[in-house]
């Protein structure tokens, strides 16, 4: 295990090397990262000035501003530690293609650590930054009293999230295998469910919602820890000891889509090329 972490942050190493070679051109692919996000955030500012708040289910409370903007900033900085560390199963068609993989396969390594090594973005701090401070200023104009507990459900509620962002990046990966060309459909649960995770469930269809709680758990990486350091009763009817413990779905599903990624290694038949 050691010696796996060790080769791990050589080849993490490599790439932030790699990566200063061209320091300008990295600056400004961060600060870009940081505008684009900030401007997908003034929008969320935008709606807000316009209409107020945003209305729930019958017995619930309304979400104004700094409510939602802690579920944007959550899944924000989740989503940027999982683009930055699993870029290489974004990408890993390519290596398909082209029988790359192949190498990869006579390699007395995971196959894991080599693909998810090969990339590692740190250009995405931009992103990770700014969610940063959307928390920073959404827990202080709520007012939030930290405690112990509530930082770890914060720093737990992000690794979860980022688990499970990742494990939708190494799923996406796994169809590669038998389609080739990857699945552009798939957008619409990696960089489409972090748009999902930045509004709360129960604005949502009912199938909606299930589907994001039981399916693609993207309620668990921030809507019910968000309750928990609200305060808040869940309408749906949630109990107040699973708002604690649902960040641990994330490493749950990680779990599950390395066992698919062994699957489809396993009936890998190359392309011939």
């Amino acid at each position: 295990m050691r010696n796996t972490l060790s080769l791990y942050l050589r080849y993490v190493g490599v790439s932030i090397r790699s990566q200063m070679q061209y320091r300008v051109s990295f600056i400004l692919y961060s600060i870009g990262h940081f505008v684009a996000t900030g401007i997908e955030f003034f929008g969320l500012w935008a709606l807000f000035e316009r209409f107020g708040r945003i209305r729930v289910l019958s017995g619930g409370q309304d979400w104004g501003m700094a409510e939602v903007a802690m579920l944007y900033g959550m899944a924000n900085v989740a989503f940027a530690l999982a683009e930055s560390w699993a870029r290489g199963f974004d990408t890993f068609p390519a290596m398909v293609k082209s029988g790359e993989f192949d190498r990869v396969l006579l390699r007395p390594r995971s196959t894991v650590l080599q693909v998810a090594g090969r990339e590692v973005q740190l250009m995405r701090i931009g992103r990770f930054t700014q969610g940063l401070i959307v928390i920073a200023w959404s827990t202080w104009a709520l007012h939030v009293e930290w405690t112990s507990a509530r930082i770890l459900l914060v720093a737990a509620a992000i690794a979860g999230g980022a688990a499970l962002f990742s494990g939708l990046f190494i799923l996406q990966a796994t169809l590669a295998f038998w389609t080739t060309e990857s699945l552009e459909v798939f957008n619409a649960f990696t960089y489409g469910g972090m748009e999902t995770a930045q509004y709360p469930l129960t604005i949502y269809r009912s199938w909606f919602r299930r589907f994001f709680t039981y399916v693609v758990p993207l309620a668990c990486l921030n809507y019910f820890p968000a309750l928990a350091i609200l305060g808040r009763p869940d309408p749906l009817g949630s109990p107040v000891l699973w708002h604690w413990l649902s960040p641990c779905v994330g490493l749950v599903f990680l779990f599950v889509a390395l066992r698919l990624w062994r699957f489809g290694v396993r009936h890998y038949r190359s392309t011939g090329s």
